[in-house]
């Protein structure tokens, strides 16, 4: 006997509805493409994503430089929805940076740790294993700001090109959120209170915490996701897509206390960045170093940086090359959203090919 549609659908939605909250992790295909470790100390370490050597195009490699406090499953969500494997088609070397999972062990680590110590021992893996003297680095949101302040640091030697992606560079512009650091700054500074004096470990952050606040900070989008979700249960596609979007989602990983709190302080207390000028350790590093070719992305959508606050950049770089492009999505979206490909990745990969 034939199953009628309505009865189909009710089949669908109990299906889908069971594997979605007691099997989640049979429906996810993140972190599927093929890699190898190519370097690791201790807790961070670098990928090298497989790439067929009949479409190599470019020798320049590429290395993202992941943020602090996510898992690798947002460059690569899903085969079809990947930006590392993206990349690998359209004949980059793909590299990529991941920071590990940080414990309270490493509560101290700051700033100054990654881009003065660990930063410059990754790229100088990747050259050794690609023999590769200049790099192409992208960031997205933190990994961006990291990757632009060691271009400033090396005067760009040895960085060829440098992509940001919904990094945060003048936090006051961030709308109501910019304007209410804008208020908490002044504040502090009339109580004499400074941040950068507290201890670093008191700012540690585990990663329970950064998922709860990654939803405070754009609720309605959490929301949204599982409306969806109820309303698109039949679709067994949908809920694929939805099930691998919370495995990154979460899963987010520690921020080391230290990091924090020098990110916190530079970017929305002093927005320092938004002048130009980021403060690793006792430095004072000048963004105006940057000379490379730029390529800085926002999202339309992101409410973590929003359009203003990335489009900093634009204003404190020396790049002669340098260029602004707005795409669609939010902070998330914009690395692995499903208007990413045709869009901010295809960008991307023009852009690119042009400079490599």
């Amino acid at each position: 006997m034939r199953m009628t549609a309505p009865v189909g659908r009710i089949l669908s939605v109990t299906k889908n509805l069971k594997d979605r909250t007691l099997n989640a992790q049979s429906m996810v295909a993140a972190g599927s493409t093929p890699y190898e470790v190519v370097f690791s100390d201790d807790l961070y370490s670098v990928r090298h994503y497989a790439l067929d050597a009949a479409k190599k195009r470019y020798a320049t490699p590429l290395v993202i430089v992941s943020p602090l406090a996510v898992n690798m499953l947002v460059y690569d969500i899903h085969p079809e929805r990947s930006f590392v494997k993206y990349l690998c088609d359209q004949g980059f070397d793909v590299y990529l940076i991941d920071w590990g999972k940080p414990t309270r062990k490493h509560a101290a680590y700051t700033l100054e740790t990654y881009i003065d110590q660990f930063l410059p021992k990754c790229l100088d893996a990747v050259r050794e294993h690609s023999g590769q003297a200049e790099l192409s680095l992208h960031g997205w949101s933190m990994g961006g700001g990291m990757a632009a302040v060691h271009a400033a640091k090396v005067n760009c030697k040895g960085i060829k090109n440098l992509i940001t992606l919904g990094t945060p560079i003048d936090g006051h512009a961030n709308g109501a959120a910019g304007r209410q650091y804008k208020r908490l700054s002044g504040l502090l500074k009339a109580a004499r209170i400074n941040l950068r004096k507290f201890p670093a470990r008191l700012f540690y952050t585990p990663g329970w915490a950064n998922v709860i606040g990654f939803k405070l900070l754009d609720p309605a989008s959490a929301v949204k996701g599982y409306v969806g979700l109820v309303k698109q249960l039949h679709d067994r596609a949908f809920v694929e897509q939805h099930a691998n979007q919370a495995a990154f989602i979460e899963k987010l990983e520690a921020y080391p206390g230290g990091a924090l709190r020098d990110w916190f302080c530079s970017i929305w207390m002093e927005n320092e960045t938004a002048h130009g000028q980021f403060t690793v350790g006792h430095e004072q590093v000048h963004l105006s170093q940057v000379t490379c070719p730029l390529l800085c992305v926002a999202g339309k959508s992101d409410a973590l940086s929003n359009v203003p606050c990335s489009k900093g950049m634009m204003k404190v770089v020396g790049s002669a090359d340098k260029e602004f492009f707005i795409g669609p999505g939010g902070h998330i979206g914009i690395v692995s959203g499903k208007e990413a490909a045709g869009t901010i990745w295809a960008k991307t990969s023009a852009w690119l090919a042009q400079r490599s």
